[in-house]
C-alpha cells in the first residue's frame, strides 16, 4: 500500500520514472543531423552566407552545434556569446534581451526562421556578423525547428543526474575467457574505486559487463543489447575481435564512444568514437621491425610473417609486410600458420609471429627441429603465456614488444594497481591487458571530469580528443587529438635469455613515424 501510494504521488507529481533518452521523431532526427553535422534529410546540400559579402560555405563546415553546442547553451568562445537556443528561452513571453542590452520580443517559429535564414532577430535587428544564414528548404526549417524545441530535454542515454551507466563486451569462458574475467575484474574494481571517492561530478558508476557469445552474430546482438536495451553512455576496455571491422560503424551510428585496446589483437579502427590506450598490433609489430634493422641489420631477409588465418590479423600481416617492402625488407614473405601440420617455409633469417602463446613455442620447436635458428619478434601481450617453453636455443634471438616495461610506472601507479589486484584477488597475468583496462577507466574519468557536470557523449570525446600528455602512472605519457586515436604510436623492445629467464629492454619506447 505505502509503494503504492508512493508510485501515485510521483506520477500526480509529473516525476518520470524513466531516465533512458528521449525519444525523437523522424523530423526532429532529422533537425539534429542538421543541427549537428548541417546535412539536409533530402541529401542535399546546405549552404550557409557568412560576414558582409555573403561569402557562401558548405554548412557542414559550420553546423549549429559548432557555436550553440550539442547541448545549445552555447559557449563563449572568441569574443563572441552564441545565445542558448532552449525553446523556453526563446519562447519566453518576458521578451528577450541580448548582451548588448537591445530587447526584443519573444521568438515565433516565423521569426526563427528569419533569424536563421536572414540573420534578423524578432525585432527585426540585425544579428551577430558571426552568425551563418543558412539557405534551407521548408522542409529542413520544420525538421530544425522540431529539434530545437526538443533540445533542452534530450539527454545521452547512460547518464542521469546522479548515475553513470557503462558497458563492455568480455566472454567469460572460450578461448579468452580467462582475458574476458580477468578485465572484468579490473574493471570492477575501478568501478568501485570511483564510486567510494564520491563518483564522477556526483554521479555513481554502473558496469554492465555481456558476454558476446562464440561467434559475430552473437557479439552484434550482445553489443545490440547494451546499445539500444541497456543504453550504456560508453563502452571500456572490450574483448570482441568477432566483431572486426563491424564495431565502428555501429558505434558511429549509435553515438556510442569507446575507450579500449581493441588493436591489441589486431587492426586498429579508424574512428572518431575510440580511444586506445595502448598501441595496436601494427605499431608494436613496426616497433619491432625498426629496431631489426637498425640495430640487426637484418634487411636483406629472407622474412617470414607468420600469422592465423583470421581476418584482423591477416590484415595486420598485410598492412606489416607493406611496410617492410616500402622500407627495404628483401624477399618478405606471408604464410597463414595454424597448426604443426601447416607448411613451414625454412631459410627466413627474421620471423615475425603473430596469434596465439601455444602457436609460438611450436613454430620455435619445428624451427630447431629442421635446424633454423632465426630472430623471433612477437608483440608480448600475444605470447607470454608460452614464452619459457622456447627452446633455449633461440636465447637473445626472441626480441618482444612491450607497450610499457616497469620503469614507466611511478609509485603511485604501482601502488594502485597493486591495491586493485589485492581487492580483485588478482595476479600478475595478463598484465597488458590488465593495464590496458585500468588505463581506459583511468581516461574515461578523467574525460568525464574534464566534460563537466552538464557532460554528454559528444563533451566526452572533445575532452579525450584534447588530453595531451596524460599519466597513468603505469605507461609512456599518453596523447590523443583530431587525428590521432592511439594514445601511444610505439613500444619497447626487450630480448630474452631464456635459460636464466631474464628479459633485457635494448630500445626503449620510441614514437614510429606517423602511418596512413
Amino acid at each position: 500500500m505505502k509503494n503504492a501510494l508512493i508510485l501515485s504521488l510521483l506520477l500526480l507529481g509529473g516525476i518520470s520514472l524513466n531516465t533512458q533518452a528521449l525519444t525523437l521523431t523522424p523530423s526532429e532526427s532529422a533537425g539534429k543531423r542538421l543541427y549537428r553535422e548541417g546535412v539536409s534529410a533530402s541529401g542535399e546540400p546546405i549552404m550557409a552566407r557568412i560576414g558582409a559579402a555573403g561569402m557562401l560555405l558548405p554548412a557542414t563546415s559550420l553546423p549549429c552545434a559548432n557555436c550553440h553546442g550539442s547541448d545549445g547553451l552555447g559557449r563563449p568562445e572568441g569574443g563572441v556569446r552564441p545565445p542558448d537556443l532552449s525553446w523556453s528561452r526563446l519562447t519566453s513571453t518576458y521578451g528577450q534581451q541580448q548582451i548588448n542590452g537591445r530587447a526584443y520580443p519573444a521568438y515565433t517559429e516565423g521569426t526563427l526562421a528569419r533569424a536563421i535564414q536572414e540573420g534578423r532577430d524578432p525585432g527585426n535587428n540585425r544579428l551577430d556578423a558571426a552568425m551563418p544564414r543558412f539557405v534551407l528548404s521548408m522542409n529542413d526549417q520544420r525538421n530544425l525547428t522540431a529539434y530545437l524545441k526538443r533540445l533542452a530535454d534530450e539527454r545521452d542515454p547512460g547518464l542521469s543526474p546522479d548515475s553513470l551507466h557503462l558497458g563492455t563486451l568480455l566472454p567469460s569462458s572460450g578461448s579468452l575467457g580467462e582475458e574476458g574475467l580477468t578485465v572484468a575484474a579490473v574493471l570492477r574494481g575501478s568501478v568501485a574505486r570511483i564510486n567510494e571517492a564520491g563518483g564522477i561530478h556526483g554521479r555513481q558508476l554502473r558496469l554492465t559487463i555481456m558476454d558476446p557469445g562464440p561467434d559475430r552474430a552473437s557479439a552484434e546482438q550482445a553489443l545490440d543489447q547494451l546499445i539500444e536495451q541497456e543504453q550504456v553512455f560508453a563502452l571500456v576496455a572490450p574483448l570482441v575481435p568477432a566483431l572486426g571491422a563491424e564495431l565502428a560503424p555501429r558505434l558511429e551510428q549509435a553515438g556510442v564512444p569507446l575507450i579500449g585496446a581493441l588493436s591489441l589483437q589486431g587492426t586498429a579502427q579508424a574512428s572518431r568514437q575510440i580511444f586506445e590506450p595502448l598501441p595496436g598490433l601494427r605499431e608494436q609489430m613496426i616497433a619491432l621491425a625498426n629496431y631489426a634493422a637498425t640495430s640487426l641489420r637484418v634487411l636483406q631477409g629472407p622474412t617470414l610473417i607468420a600469422y592465423p588465418n583470421e581476418p584482423g590479423q591477416r590484415l595486420a600481416a598485410e598492412k606489416l609486410a607493406q611496410y617492410l617492402q616500402d622500407n627495404d625488407w628483401q624477399k618478405v614473405r606471408l604464410q597463414p600458420y595454424e597448426s604443426a601440420q601447416d607448411e613451414l617455409p625454412l631459410g627466413s633469417r627474421s620471423v615475425f609471429y603473430m596469434g596465439s602463446s601455444g602457436g609460438f613455442s611450436r613454430l620455435a620447436e619445428r624451427l630447431q627441429t629442421a635446424g633454423q635458428v632465426p630472430y623471433l619478434f612477437a608483440a608480448s601481450n600475444q605470447v607470454a603465456g608460452d614464452l619459457l617453453q622456447v627452446p633455449s636455443d633461440f636465447s637473445r634471438r626472441v626480441f618482444l614488444a612491450y607497450p610499457f616495461v616497469p620503469s614507466d610506472w611511478t609509485m603511485t601507479g604501482r601502488i594502485a594497481l597493486m591495491q586493485l589486484r589485492e581487492r580483485q584477488r588478482l595476479g600478475g597475468e595478463h598484465a597488458v591487458l590488465q593495464v590496458g583496462a585500468y588505463s581506459s577507466m583511468l581516461l574515461l574519468s578523467e574525460g568525464m571530469k574534464q566534460a563537466g557536470r552538464d557532460a554528454s557523449r559528444e563533451k566526452l570525446i572533445n575532452a579525450l580528443e584534447g588530453l595531451h600528455d596524460f599519466d597513468t602512472g603505469l605507461t609512456p605519457l599518453i596523447s590523443f587529438g583530431p587525428g590521432r586515436r592511439l594514445g601511444l604510436n610505439g613500444a619497447h623492445v626487450v630480448t630474452v635469455d631464456l635459460p636464466d629467464q631474464r628479459f633485457y629492454l635494448v630500445a626503449p619506447y620510441k614514437p614510429i613515424a606517423a602511418m596512413p
